[in-house]
């Protein structure tokens, strides 16, 4: 009896110690939501033609506006001022440039915090100096209402919400160039000469103080030898001629070539500005060729000859003051062979003449005696040819001449020529003494 007295009273504890204590308290919170803002983080001003990344910070302002602290109540997961699965667009409206990125997931932004949208964006070289508004696209969700069922059970309610903010932007007035033509001048393969180009401002700003820069387009081989020509005063929508002296190296081709232009200027603010460069095509002519277009030469072993050489300019400019030069090398020898030849234009050919000797133990055979040219361009520069060929046939000697280029030959000749004059000589002093 006594065991089942002390086994209810214990119950009975159990239970008042359980009404005396407190449940756990929760934490609900009424009303309340995102208030989301925009802006560009540092300057949000630029120049026409640029490539910049726009930095977006998105901020969220909203607070909760009433809580409540309750025994029985379960805490929520997520707070209504919480912009969740937060997506950021940015579009160009009416602004003059081009947004290259896609949208942005900035994920779940809290009350009081921010979170940083990148967007690549090229500003138009033709854009126009003004202030601009962009919209900023922002798609959330967040919690709109939480309904508990009794102690344990929550039911949540979201929202979707899509809102777009204006963002200032400010495009600066600038200096823009476009050139309008390129004209060469005396420009071929392996040659200095000229190029004038025709440039004009259209931009938006009066520069001052201007200098048009050219600049080699990466491995281009048009290579500027004086690269900068002073303009001075450059207002927008003015027209300038410039001319430039360039190199072409010798491995180009005959076709057109890139050249990069550039203006320094100062801008109204008294600051130097470098614009946005213009790319444009040079045209190269072919490299200066020539060729020996005279048959081969025919030459005996031990002759000396007057070689005709006949050369012609193949090539796609003309050439002043031009010298032929003949390398005679063994079985030949030459003490005349440089032979002026005088300004050849394109397609136009010349004869000169050189004076070589054959050594009477030369091979029968053909032979190619290197010859080269020296001459001018229109700019003065003086160059050297490639490398060609003169040839020279030597040939057996026949008749007449193989008696007279053999030595032994000639000998025998010439002790028979002594022979006769001495009986002849003998025959008359005998007549006389008859």
């Amino acid at each position: 009896m006594m065991a089942a007295i002390q086994k209810v009273l214990f119950v009975f504890c159990i239970i008042g110690l359980c009404l005396i204590t407190p449940a756990m308290a929760g934490t609900k919170y009424m009303g309340g939501s995102p208030q989301l803002s925009a802006y560009i983080s540092g300057t949000n001003e630029f120049s026409p033609g640029k490539e910049v990344q726009l930095v977006i910070v998105v901020e969220n302002s909203g607070m909760n506006e009433f809580k409540f602290i309750q025994s029985g109540i379960v805490d929520r997961d997520d707070l209504p001022n919480t912009a969740k699965f937060l997506t950021a667009t940015l579009n160009a409206g009416d602004a003059p440039l081009v947004i290259k990125s896609d949208p942005q997931m900035l994920g779940d932004l809290k009350g009081s915090s921010s979170a940083s949208a990148f967007f690549s964006t090229k500003i138009r070289s033709d854009a126009p100096a003004g202030t601009f508004q962009i919209p900023l696209s922002l798609h959330y969700t967040y919690l709109y209402e939480a309904e508990q069922y009794g102690v344990d059970t929550i039911q949540y309610f979201y929202k979707e919400k899509n809102e777009t903010i204006l963002i200032p932007i400010k495009i600066r007035p600038d200096v823009s160039i476009e050139v309008i033509s390129a004209v060469p001048e005396y420009l071929n393969v392996g040659t200095e000469g000229y190029i004038t180009l025709k440039i004009t401002n259209t931009g938006f700003e009066d520069g001052s103080k201007a200098v048009i820069q050219i600049i080699r387009n990466g491995n281009s081989p048009v290579i500027p030898t004086d690269s900068s020509v002073y303009i001075g005063d450059f207002p927008a929508g003015g027209t300038v001629d410039c001319k430039y002296k360039v190199s072409v190296s010798g491995d180009a081709e005959n076709q057109t070539y890139p050249i990069d232009v550039v203006v320094i200027y100062q801008n109204r603010e008294g600051d130097f500005i470098t614009s946005g460069s213009d790319t444009v095509g040079i045209p190269v002519g072919g490299k200066v060729l020539f060729t020996v277009i005279s048959r081969a030469a025919e030459m005996n072993p031990g002759n000396k000859k007057v070689l005709q050489v006949e050369y012609k300019n193949t090539g796609d400019t003309a050439v002043y003051s031009a010298q032929a030069r003949i390398s005679a090398v063994d079985p030949f020898t030459s003490n005349d062979d440089i032979a002026y030849i005088g300004d050849l234009e394109p397609g136009e050919s010349r004869n000169v003449s050189f004076v070589v000797s054959v050594d009477r133990t030369a091979t029968i055979k053909e032979y190619g005696l290197d010859s080269e040219i020296r001459y001018r361009d229109a700019l003065d520069n003086t160059y050297i040819s490639d490398t060609m060929k003169v040839r020279v046939e030597v040939t057996a000697s026949s008749g007449l001449t193989t008696v007279l280029s053999n030595p032994i030959y000639l000998s025998i000749i010439g002790a028979a020529v002594i022979g006769a004059v001495y009986v002849l000589y003998h025959y008359s002093r005998k007549r006389k003494t008859m």
